[in-house]
């Protein structure tokens, strides 16, 4: 799971990403505890970049500590939580995709192009296979990460970075065979569309189409 010797990556970063992989794809489950002796000896490295790794999770919200237990992985979302989340998303992302048409470049074009592309590869098996399930969800926060950044207020960045954690929870809800990300791969394109033409008003309603349509696909899921 290390990158060979002479690699410039910390080993808590490495750390820091082996986790999330496994958050993501199932390998530790919502709610389970993260013992770091047993994590130690399982990817063969010392317990200080582990400790770090887990630190810099907690701050994100997939990691939860609690006083005398140590970590776990953050539980699954309530009903109340995923749409406390998307009244915060819808606050910040049809903004970002405003800003983002107004500023957008042939080089940032390209890079969305590629994470729509990706997550419309991703879309018939990230509900019937893990790489799949892996390809959506990094594809997906790429494709807001990129939109964020581009808009151009490094206030409003920082405020989307600091819910990423949150956003990667309710992908975690989310799990294999219940993504929705057949339905959710037509609305990044048509953000996409929207902020290739510049059309601000128009990224900024597709963008909050897609935020709705991603919430209440996941609490009509939770709720049969």
């Amino acid at each position: 799971m290390i990158e060979q010797p002479g690699t410039k990556r910390p080993i808590a970063d490495q750390m820091y990403d082996v986790l999330l992989q496994q958050f993501m794809s199932g390998d530790r489950g919502a709610g389970q505890s993260l013992n770091i002796g047993a994590l130690s000896r399982e990817l063969d490295v010392s317990q200080t970049p582990l400790r770090e790794a887990l630190a810099r999770l907690e701050h994100t919200g997939l990691v939860e500590r609690e006083a005398l237990r140590g970590y776990r992985v953050a539980p699954m979302m309530t009903r109340l939580e995923v749409q406390q989340l998307m009244e915060a998303r819808l606050v910040l992302e049809p903004t970002l995709a405003e800003q983002a048409a107004l500023r957008k470049t042939d080089e940032f074009i390209g890079k969305l192009r590629e994470t729509v592309d990706e997550f419309h590869q991703s879309a018939t098996l990230a509900d019937v296979e893990a790489t799949g399930f892996n390809q959506y969800w990094r594809s997906d926060d790429r494709f807001h990460m990129l939109i964020a950044a581009q808009a151009g207020n490094p206030f409003l960045a920082m405020a989307y970075t600091a819910l990423g954690g949150q956003i990667q929870r309710f992908r975690l809800f989310s799990k294999l065979g219940r993504t929705g990300a057949k339905f959710a791969a037509p609305e990044h394109s048509s953000i996409l569309d929207a902020i290739e033409a510049g059309d601000g008003a128009a990224a900024a309603a597709a963008m909050r189409e897609h935020v709705i349509g991603a919430t209440e696909r996941l609490l009509e899921l939770d709720a049969q």
